[in-house]
């Protein structure tokens, strides 16, 4: 966040011997650095510091993004809001991709082949555009190409309570746009291991298990709004977000900025106890001695090294266990967890992994919810049925509890119905090159490999609690027992200042329940595109000609060509020149509807079968030969798919409610209404590439 502070130039450097004035000045440093500002800028320069090296900040940087995959002719973008991370980012950045360059030159005159820097303006006071034009110039100078995005609030600007997790959420959204605009597909942030120290407390106050306290990940992705449509069954690809100075300090920002002699701002709000991270930074800080830091970070480490060894045998489950189907739902076979006598641990990030996938909604599954799951999957066969996380758990038909199908819950908290999108969004112009991020990815995860732990060398595998964790640290050595008594301290201290939301704790949310008997529905259009619940892509067109064979049955049908003004007039259409349909999931009483419309043999018919769920008496229409047919073989189709995962495909209806298509089986009642449903979840099966060491 482009923000108000400190403005600090470092411009002036020389070389002195040591005096009591210089034995100061780091002390002098410190005090300015937590000093609360109250005017709009204060200044101090590195007089009398001595000189920083930069050889090994550099030859760290160039090794922590030859792990990422990466190399220097990639199109890479960084995140900059203008404090000393994101500078210290900068002129790492802008050295490795052109052979250590001078980050003291002001004015170059060209920029830096294949490097964008991108300034968020959240725009939530009233100086964080003056401040972002700021930014933007000292950005430039450094010879790197630099784009302000101002974030729009269509809601109006998000509560205090929730200021700081709706603007990260707004920044990320804001970053990855502009990423695909402009073709690039490798995002760096600025997070260090300060950052990370911090999200551990947090994490650790909030009672997070291991995989929890690992916190953020050295590289992972992040999916588009909507999926790439270039062609049928394509490969989902997100840009690729690396963190390459997790291994980096807060100290060693700011030497790096010194030694490039750059300015950077330091945000006031950073300070403000009001939020959770501040205060545990402003403890940490009272806590920083040599010994509690580098303890602090060996034990983040080693729960690092224990999520990397859970999610690599998480993907291996993957492989052998689970069935993913193109109508939307998944096929979890118990028989083979059962054998392998999976740990707690594995079979909870497993089954989370699923659902997040099936239902789309990437919260994490955890307290009840996990323990439910775990206590549904252990029990072998499975004869009941379960709904969790935004999705329905029941045994597979014919597998006599052996297998378990997961489904998308209709009834529970979900994506947004339907999103409107146009398939030229994302043409090729505006699509990253898919070849060059799976090269990076290889690279990467051949890396990644050669450290891949195993179950010996990880700690934290029986671990129920976080502070089963610190108590398990301390008995490896990993921790003395002063810092286990410090960080203890520090958990307890944030747990107290935390206050809770009155929520309701289960796993669905008042205002987000459907229930079974309200049914959601959105309008669509021809020629319209749209995502339903981030799963299915769905494509409506009109087609003014079809041919009489638009049936796989050998039965002939009559059809006529569209009127001048896109009326239909073939004796199988109920949606006469009402250009406009209604988009929901699909119903029991669907499947009651095409049972009665396969039925009708008398083809001179002028009254189409009421829809169980329209409240009318009756319906005008014409001859129902084509959807008889079409609604035949609809119900061949349909027989195949579990009655739990037909509830989350989408349907099309006209305005009183009759079944206009079944997109996923090929039902419509018209030759002319093509409508096609593609499964195409927004993030794939095991959230993507992603790599915590």
């Amino acid at each position: 966040m482009a923000a108000r502070g400190l403005l600090m130039p470092l411009h002036v450097h020389t070389k002195t011997t040591a005096s009591p004035t210089m034995v100061m000045i780091p002390t002098i440093i410190s005090r300015l650095r937590n000093f609360s500002c109250t005017r709009r800028a204060r200044f101090f320069c590195s007089h009398g510091l001595a000189d920083i090296d930069m050889s090994m900040y550099r030859e760290k940087f160039a090794q922590k993004m030859a792990m990422a995959g990466l190399k220097p002719h990639h199109r890479i973008a960084m995140a900059v809001s203008g404090g000393p991370d994101s500078i210290a980012l900068c002129i790492l950045a802008a050295g490795w991709k052109s052979d250590n360059f001078d980050a003291a030159a002001n004015g170059r005159s060209k920029f830096i082949d294949g490097l964008l820097a991108i300034v968020v303006d959240h725009g939530l006071r009233k100086e964080s555009a003056e401040e972002a034009n700021l930014v933007y110039h000292r950005i430039t100078d450094m010879g790197i190409k630099c784009e302000v995005a101002c974030c729009e609030w269509l809601d109006g600007r998000p509560k205090l309570g929730h200021l700081q997790e709706a603007a990260r959420s707004k920044r990320y959204q804001t970053l990855q746009n502009i990423c695909i605009q402009q073709q690039i597909g490798i995002l760096l942030t600025a997070h260090h291991a300060d950052d990370q120290a911090e999200l551990f407390i947090l994490r650790l106050s909030r009672n997070s298990g291991i995989l929890g306290l690992a916190g953020m990940a050295f590289t992972s992705q992040m999916f588009p709004e909507f999926p790439d449509i270039k062609g049928e069954g394509s490969k989902t690809h997100g840009i690729i977000l690396v963190r390459p100075l997790l291994e980096f300090s807060k100290e060693d920002m700011y030497n790096i900025c010194q030694a490039g002699y750059k300015k950077w701002v330091e945000d006031p709000t950073n300070r403000s106890p009001l939020y959770a991270r501040n205060r545990i930074r402003m403890s940490l800080f009272n806590l920083s001695s040599p010994v509690f830091k580098a303890e602090l970070q060996a034990v983040i480490s080693a729960c690092r090294r224990t999520r990397l060894h859970v999610d690599n045998f998480c993907h291996l489950l993957l492989n052998q266990a689970v069935t993913i189907m193109p109508h939307g739902y998944a096929v979890i076979d118990l028989g083979n967890l059962h054998s392998m006598e999976v740990k707690d641990i594995y079979l909870a990030k497993f089954a989370a992994l699923v659902l997040q996938f099936i239902s789309q909604r990437h919260r994490p599954v955890r307290g009840n919810a996990s323990k439910l799951l775990l206590s549904y999957l252990r029990t072998f066969p499975c004869k009941t049925c379960l709904t969790v996380a935004g999705c329905y758990l029941c045994p597979a038909p014919g597998s006599k509890g052996t297998k378990v199908l997961v489904c998308c819950s209709v009834n529970s908290s979900l994506p947004p119905m339907i999103k409107s999108f146009h398939g030229c969004s994302y043409g090729p112009e505006n699509c990253i090159a898919t070849s060059e991020l799976e090269q990076i990815i290889t690279e990467s995860e051949a890396y990644l490999d050669r450290f891949l732990p195993d179950a010996s060398s990880v700690p934290f595998l029986d671990m129920t609690s976080s502070e089963c964790v610190l108590t398990e640290a301390e008995k490896f050595g990993i921790l003395s027992h002063c810092t286990h008594r410090s960080i203890v301290s520090l958990q307890k201290e944030e747990s107290e200042n935390f206050k809770s939301k009155a929520e309701n704790l289960s796993d669905v949310s008042k205002d987000d329940v459907r229930s079974s008997g309200a049914i959601l529905s959105q309008l669509f259009y021809p020629g319209q595109m749209g995502y339903f619940m981030n799963r299915f892509v769905l494509d409506w067109k009109i087609c003014s000609t079809v041919s009489c064979n638009a049936l796989s049955t050998n039965e002939v049908v009559a059809v006529k060509e569209l009127g001048a003004e896109g009326q239909c007039f073939c004796s199988s259409c109920i949606t006469g020149n009402q250009m406009v349909a209604e988009v929901r999931h699909m119903i029991d009483t669907d499947w009651i509807y095409l049972s009665n419309l396969s039925k009708k043999t008398d083809m001179g018919d002028t009254r189409p079968p009421i829809h169980p769920y329209v409240k009318t008496k009756q319906l005008t229409g014409t001859t129902m030969d084509y959807a008889v047919l079409s609604a035949r073989e609809a119900l061949v189709s349909l027989k195949s798919i579990p009655v739990a995962a037909r509830r989350a495909m989408p349907v099309l209806v006209n305005a009183k409610g009759v079944l206009l298509s079944i997109p996923s089986i090929g039902f419509s009642c018209c030759p002319h209404l093509m409508v096609s449903a593609v499964f195409n979840p927004r993030v794939p099966l095991g959230g993507g590439h992603s790599s915590f060491l």
